[in-house]
Formats: C-alpha cells, sequence, structure tokens
C-alpha cells in the first residue's frame, strides 16, 4: 500500500475536524431554542401575527366602491390590488375618514408605464418626457379603466418631425388646427391646397396677450413686445421657449 501523500492527509484531518466541530455545536452547544423547528415555526409565527395589519386587501374594497371594482374586472389593470396605487388601506376600512392616497400626478403612472426593453411585447410604454407632458395621466387614461383615448394622427403622417419637435414643447396640448385651417382637399393635393398659417400678432395675442383669459400661458404686452416683428420670427411656433 502506497504511502499517503502529507497534503491529503492534512486535509483529511481538517474535514474531521469541521465534521466533529459542527457536530458538537449542533447538538451540544446550541440551545434548543435555536435547533427545535417546531419551536422555531412558533416564535416566527407569533412575530408575524403580532406585526400591524397594514393591508385590507381589494375583496373589501368592493363592499362600499362598486362602480371602480367592477371596471378594473374588464380592465387591463385587472391583475392589480387596489393598494398597488393607493396604498395600504386598513386604516381606512377602520376609520373612513382616514382617506387612502389617491396618485393624479404624473410622476406615478410611469413607474411602470415608463418604456423599458426589458418589458413584453404589448405593453404600455411611453417616454413621458414627450408623450403629453404638461399634462397628469388621469386627465386622458381612466385609471380604473384605462384603455387609450382616440388621438388624431392625420397630420402626423405627413409632418412627422413637426409632430415630434410639438410634443415636447409647451404647445404640446394644442391641436393642430387650433392654429391651423385645413381644407378637405389637403389630405388629397396638399402642396395645392395648403393648410393657413396664422397671419399677424394679434393672433398669438389671443393666448399671450395680457387682456387674454388663457390662465396657463405666459403674458406679454403686444404693443411693446417684439417691436415691428412678428412672434414667429422670434419664437418657433412648434417650440415656442422663451429667447
Amino acid at each position: 500500500m502506497r504511502n499517503i501523500p502529507d497534503s491529503v492527509l492534512r486535509l483529511s484531518i481538517v474535514v474531521v475536524a469541521i465534521a466533529v466541530s459542527f457536530v458538537t455545536i449542533r447538538f451540544f452547544v446550541l440551545p434548543a431554542s435555536l435547533t427545535d423547528m417546531d419551536a422555531h415555526k412558533a416564535r416566527a409565527t407569533e412575530h408575524e401575527a403580532a406585526r400591524e395589519i397594514r393591508f385590507a386587501g381589494s375583496a373589501i374594497c368592493a363592499d362600499c366602491h362598486v362602480e371602480e371594482p367592477g371596471k378594473i374586472v374588464q380592465g387591463y389593470h385587472s391583475l392589480l390590488s387596489c393598494e398597488t396605487c393607493h396604498g395600504p388601506a386598513q386604516a381606512h376600512v377602520e376609520d373612513l375618514d382616514i382617506k387612502p392616497t389617491a396618485p393624479r400626478r404624473r410622476e406615478f403612472c410611469p413607474v411602470c408605464h415608463t418604456y423599458d426593453r426589458s418589458r413584453p411585447t404589448g405593453f404600455p410604454q411611453i417616454n413621458p418626457v414627450a408623450h403629453n407632458p404638461l399634462e397628469p395621466c388621469i386627465q386622458c387614461h381612466d385609471p380604473h379603466d384605462p384603455k387609450p383615448p382616440e388621438t388624431p394622427r392625420e397630420c402626423s403622417a405627413c409632418h412627422a418631425e413637426i409632430a415630434r419637435t410639438k410634443a415636447i414643447s409647451h404647445h404640446v396640448g394644442l391641436e393642430c388646427t387650433t392654429c391651423h385651417v385645413a381644407p378637405d382637399e389637403h389630405r388629397v393635393t396638399p402642396r395645392t391646397n395648403r393648410a393657413t398659417k396664422p397671419a399677424g400678432r394679434q393672433f398669438c395675442g389671443t393666448c399671450h396677450g395680457e387682456d387674454s383669459e388663457n390662465k396657463g400661458a405666459l403674458k406679454v404686452d403686444l404693443a411693446t413686445h417684439g417691436g415691428r416683428y412678428q412672434c414667429w420670427q422670434c419664437h418657433y411656433p412648434h417650440l415656442p421657449e422663451e429667447s
């Protein structure tokens, strides 16, 4: 019988020493509270049962809110719990004066719907910087039945570059026909039947003049602002940033 190499012998001794140490600690050193699985499960169950109940579950929401759960079940959000968007609701169930959160700011929906190539094909995704950036999501989409609204796309079929520019501008909420009148013939022979363009400064003043009732628009004094120049000589209308 050949001699066992010293390296193998030393390794064997180390392995045996570790095994003996494990058995000794496991059965003779550790208290029963750490080795008794039944006791461990009982303590874990007691610990979890003592935690504060924060979530009520969607089923109980339907006791008071009849219309919304019905929409959700039939819609694209059918797999979401009410508390996914509204937060823990147990406190609301116990005291109706405590209202659950209602996510109305546009930062909430992009948590799921911002473009991410890892999401499955067909999942609705947007670029929140370019997609209707000035308005909250719930203005166009009912969160309980979030069907995408029908939007006119005739202009962007030919004017795609302008549409992309307008999508990130302050004028994103305006339809093209707010400033342009396009005859029906324009859709057939656009070069010979052109859409109209605003003729003068007073057109922009309907929103941007000091006496305008449009509260969301920047106001200027048309009599002094820009002098003799037309508005679009300084401000590109499809991306009217301040100059």
